[in-house]
């Protein structure tokens, strides 16, 4: 009876399948389907590759097994893997840091196909013995989340909140080459949603109210020196009265020589005579850039001014009674210091 060797009715969702018996009689017929290729392995190595057709195997068609078993016409062992080269989806989701080792969950889809067979079989089921469909789509999982993880971690939670279609395609890029070291092609990535914890959404808020992750970060520090002041008693309060204040303060700028020369008039660089009411006026003039547009402390997208609701996470927008948006749970303004009812 001649020995047929084919993968029948192949499940949707089914990436590779062995060939249950690993004795191969010259003359059997190997079927392969469209979308598929068999490949003859032994000892973990890959030995020939068969694509669509029906083959007849014989010494012409399986020369480097037949070298292997000393030109002998008699049975000979080998394994027999099938792989669909159809395109699948993969599901993903982890945890990780940002560039500000902010925490972070992520999950999305990926598609992904086999492109190198050869390569394929060498680098995951012969190289990491997987020879079921289970197992190799635990291990590309596994795979995508690593390098998703480890890319995700090079951005900032800023750009991961305002930019993630900018931050999707440049992650899908790094991981694409990531796939080819596997013989694998990631077709396409989305990234469905990433969220942080309450805390850092509501410095994520402030960041993207203030412009400045830098004057966040500071506040941030100033809050924990309070704190611990607070703990150390009264001795340290006059160090505490010095400390905030600088911590608060932008970088002082470098002093620009007098172009004129001589003694510089009165107020010449940034004394308090040369301020005068400029940084006033200056600041006046940007309260009504600045009430243009204001943030959501949930989604981070940009709301009309003075909206109830946001229009994008439908969230309830939290106000002080001047107007100010505060964040959940505060107990006072920190723009103008109105208590929260």
């Amino acid at each position: 009876m001649v020995q047929v060797i084919e993968w029948v009715n192949p499940g949707e969702d089914e990436i590779i399948w062995r060939y249950p018996n690993e004795v191969i009689k010259w003359g059997a017929q190997l079927i392969v389907h469209e979308y598929e290729v068999a490949v003859f392995m032994r000892d973990g190595k890959v030995y020939d590759v068969f694509g669509p057709g029906r083959h007849t195997l014989t010494t012409q068609n399986l020369p480097l097994l037949y070298k292997l078993v000393g030109g002998s016409n008699s049975p000979f062992k080998a394994t027999v893997i099938f792989v669909s080269m159809k395109e699948f989806q993969g599901r993903y989701g982890g945890e990780t840091q940002t560039r500000e080792l902010a925490p972070i969950k992520y999950y999305g889809v990926y598609w992904f196909k086999a492109a190198d067979p050869v390569q394929f079989m060498t680098e995951v089921v012969g190289g990491q013995s997987l020879y079921d469909t289970s197992d190799v789509t635990k291990f590309i999982r596994a795979y995508f989340n690593e390098g998703m993880m480890k890319h995700l971690s090079s951005y900032s939670i800023v750009d991961l909140f305002q930019n993630l279609d900018m931050v999707s395609t440049q992650v899908k890029v790094k991981l694409m080459e990531d796939f080819r070291r596997l013989g694998l092609e990631l077709v396409d990535v989305k990234i469905e949603g990433v969220n942080t914890t309450d805390e850092w959404r509501q410095r994520l808020f402030w960041i993207m109210q203030t412009g400045n992750a830098q004057t966040v970060m500071q506040m941030d520090t100033a809050k924990q020196v309070a704190a611990e002041l607070g703990k150390s008693g009264s001795a340290s309060v006059g160090t505490g009265m010095v400390l905030i204040p600088q911590l608060m303060q932008p970088p002082a700028q470098p002093a620009q020589p007098y172009a004129g020369g001589g003694v510089p008039p009165a107020g010449y660089g940034g004394s308090p005579a040369a301020q005068g009411t400029q940084p006033a006026q200056t600041q006046q003039q940007a309260q009504p850039q600045a009430q243009q547009q204001e943030i959501c402390p949930y989604c981070g997208k940009p709301i009309p001014p003075g909206a109830k609701f946001c229009p994008y996470c439908g969230h309830e927008i939290k106000r002080c009674p001047n107007g100010h948006i505060v964040p959940e749970g505060a107990k006072f303004c920190p723009v103008c210091g109105a208590k929260i009812e």
